[in-house]
């Protein structure tokens, strides 16, 4: 594992990221909630980056990976900072957001916030407004009590055997990222993937980010038997196909 280089914030957060030299538009990878840019879709899309010569980044939202802060200190809001000052400072032109679970989440609040360096969106799995469609609309009064009472709760991971802690911060901050309840432009090809056998993230958020957003090229397919994780061999070429797409798009050549 190569060491990162590290990107200091406005915000006092050191971000750490391994970025690529190539071809632009580049490519940026948004990793999911508790996700790191090592995992394989990140080491995967920059490998593909490096063989095709395109610009590729990937790093560590604060609070994750190998960035400064803790997990519990961290929120939505802040995680989409930290993205937005990658994408100003390490990157040059409009970029292709490659947004996995929350990832697609911080990749739709970026494409509202500066869409003049979005060209293209890829979903994966992606889980916009989770922490209040989600986590609180799933607690039970119990946990909703003990959020109340502590400021945090614990829950289950399928992928660890550490528990996640969600914080009130994270809920509440959640409700000021929110982008399903207003209109939602997105002026550029976006490519949705979504697993039937996601149990994470449902078909019908898949659904309603479809039917929510505006544009005049947005497309989602429904993959057979794949899971959250999304990345099996197929699932993974099917990511690189994406990314095509989306260049043959700005191209006018699909």
């Amino acid at each position: 594992m190569s060491k990162p280089d590290f990107l200091e914030t406005t915000d006092g957060r050191r971000i750490a990221y391994h970025k690529t030299a190539g071809t632009f538009p580049g490519v940026v990878f948004l990793g999911g909630l508790h996700s790191d840019m090592e995992g394989t879709k990140a080491v995967y899309l920059e490998e593909w980056a490096k063989e095709t010569g395109r610009a590729f980044l990937r790093f560590d939202y604060s609070g994750h990976g190998q960035s400064s802060g803790t997990f519990t200190e961290g929120c939505i809001g802040e995680w989409a900072a930290d993205a937005m000052a990658a994408i100003f400072e390490l990157t040059e032109g409009p970029q292709i957001l490659v947004g996995s679970s929350m990832g697609g989440w911080i990749a739709l609040l970026v494409a509202r916030t500066i869409p003049t360096k979005v060209c293209g969106l890829i979903g994966i799995a992606a889980a916009p407004d989770f922490t209040e469609d989600s986590m609180w609309a799933g607690f039970s009064d119990a946990l909703k009590a003990e959020m109340a009472e502590t400021g945090r709760v614990a829950l289950p991971s399928d992928y660890s055997d550490e528990p996640y802690i969600i914080t009130r911060k994270m809920i509440e901050d959640g409700r000021k990222q929110l982008v399903l309840r207003d209109p939602l432009p997105l002026n550029f090809p976006v490519r949705l993937l979504q697993g039937t056998a996601d149990t994470d993230v449902d078909m019908s958020v898949a659904l309603r980010l479809l039917d929510h957003a505006e544009g005049d090229d947005i497309r989602l397919a429904l993959i057979k038997g794949a899971d959250h994780r999304f990345s099996t061999p197929d699932n993974l070429s099917l990511i690189r196909k994406m990314i095509h797409s989306v260049l043959m798009a700005r191209s006018g050549s699909e």
